[in-house]
């Protein structure tokens, strides 16, 4: 594969600015946590997986990353250039993005780890007596300096709609109008984000503190430009 050296480049100037930025400006107020082993400063956000019937899945969940990483106190690399530089390399597929060498990407991206997401359901379904709006995914954050793999999580997000007929026959004309619904307004994104949300925050003890959380403890080295 070869390399774009300009847009290799410009990530390389993007995440030494945005890091700067994150020293200036960082959440608070949730418990301290010990770190991982050669804790990462910055992320790269591979092109999700999609295993379900939804398209959109994949946009959801790419779009939806870098919140809660950056909360977390990560560097995140804005996944527009990011994905520009898959797509100018020939890489347009989410599954051969993950099957590329950890290295190669560390070399390209000059990332420290990257994350790893597969959405396994995702959109809204008619079930006889209600429509679900559902998202499902798993997720890895593995260091690509040296492939080791440094967190696994798993999100399950089912926003059900309310049923409130009384007759079977209008139970089933209203699950039929929120099935209707749900796809005009694109509810599945809200449910998307929700879960992508719950799955990689560290608020809600998935994925640990980055070294620009004021909660971070540095009690284990870390690498990457400071």
């Amino acid at each position: 594969m070869s390399i774009n050296k300009s847009l290799t480049k410009i990530i390389h100037l993007v995440l030494a600015a945005g890091t700067a930025l994150l020293l200036l400006s960082c959440a608070s107020g949730y418990p301290p946590q010990g770190g991982y082993p050669n804790h990462p400063r910055s992320i790269l956000v591979m092109p999700p997986v999609n295993l379900s019937f939804d398209v959109d899945a994949q946009y959801t969940f790419l779009a939806t990353s870098a919140y809660p990483l950056a909360e977390a106190g990560y560097y995140v690399l804005p996944v527009t250039l990011t994905m520009e530089m898959f797509r100018q390399n020939g890489v347009t597929v989410a599954e051969e993005a993950h099957a590329l060498p950890h290295a190669r990407l560390h070399e390209i991206f000059g990332a420290d780890a990257a994350i790893y997401i597969t959405i396994t359901q995702y959109g809204s379904n008619y079930y006889f007596i209600n429509s679900i709006v559902q998202a499902w995914a798993t997720a890895r954050l593995v260091d690509l300096r040296n492939g080791a793999e440094l967190w696994s999580g798993e999100v399950r997000v089912n926003d059900n709609t309310s049923v409130t007929q009384d007759s079977i026959i209008g139970i089933l004309v209203e699950a039929a109008f929120d099935q209707i619904a749900n796809v005009l307004t694109n509810k599945a994104y809200d449910t998307g984000r929700k879960a992508n949300y719950q799955l990689l925050s560290a608020s809600r003890g998935n994925i640990k503190y980055g070294p620009y959380h004021p909660d971070f403890e540095p009690d284990v080295p870390t690498f990457g430009s400071e």
